[in-house]
């Protein structure tokens, strides 16, 4: 697939029908660069609609060791350049599928609400094709309320890392909590396919040390409810300990 196939199904997915107004949003980003530190995360401010990056933070250089100029002003064509071309045409599936789910699942009040998370192979300055896991916030919408402007962290991990293209859609919930909404590995089928969105958030919790009174409490759910679905990860993983879950969960992260 060369540049302009991908770049005629990326405007499909993203069409859109207006310029939104970036300077405040910019402007905050910027602000915040100036204290973050070096690591293996950078972000960006994209534009779906003119294909562009409006910001790239400090650390991409640090994490894929490419010029800045580059992507600021060859915008996503560059990028899309870099990509694995084994992970292309997964990459592009899964976009165009969160974005319907988007339109026709999401109400509109809740589409600010949205966090986003795929992954794909890059190319870094060194030739090595590195894994990148993308999580975009939505921050500016068109007329058709597409989300179109989106604050974009990504994490660069090792290449020998094996990991299939999966996409998630996740919700802030009314206790500041994302409850995942969508989810989907365009890879292959795997074990994890049988785990249920609600479960997925219930190990994405655990991972992080909460009990299940704390995780019911996040979740809106009972912490027998919890209990229950912990019971039912278990069996499914055909484990007998949550230790052995949160270690399986740290070799494969993209369960969650």
């Amino acid at each position: 697939m060369n540049l302009n196939e991908i770049k005629g199904l990326y405007k499909e997915v993203f069409k859109t029908y207006d310029h939104p107004s970036l300077e405040e949003h910019v402007k905050k980003i910027v602000e915040l660069d100036t204290y973050l530190p070096y690591s293996s995360t950078f972000f960006c401010i994209t534009n779906t609609r003119d294909l562009k990056f409006e910001y790239i933070s400090k650390n991409m250089t640090a994490c894929l060791g490419l010029e800045k100029s580059l992507f600021e002003t060859q915008g996503m064509r560059y990028f899309w350049g870099r990509m694995h071309p084994d992970d292309v045409e997964q990459w592009l599936q899964a976009l165009n599928e969160l974005m319907k789910f988007t339109l026709s699942e999401i109400d509109l009040k809740d589409r600010s609400k949205m966090s986003y998370t795929w992954n794909y192979r890059l190319m870094n300055a060194d030739g090595v094709y590195v894994n990148i896991v993308q999580n975009t916030t939505p921050i500016e919408f068109d007329i058709a309320n597409k989300p179109i402007i989106g604050l974009a962290h990504y994490t660069v991990m090792a290449p020998e890392i094996k990991m299939s293209i999966c996409a998630t859609a996740k919700l802030l919930n009314d206790k500041n909590e994302y409850e995942t909404v969508y989810f989907n590995n365009f890879s292959q089928k795997l074990l994890t396919d049988a785990v249920s969105n609600r479960e997925r958030d219930i190990i994405r919790l655990l991972v992080l040390n909460y009990s299940s009174k704390d995780i019911a409490e996040k979740l809106n759910i009972s912490p027998n409810t919890v209990d229950t679905h912990r019971r039912n990860i278990l069996k499914k993983f055909n484990i007998s300990s949550t230790g052995e879950l949160i270690g399986i969960i740290k070799m494969n992260n993209s369960i969650i």
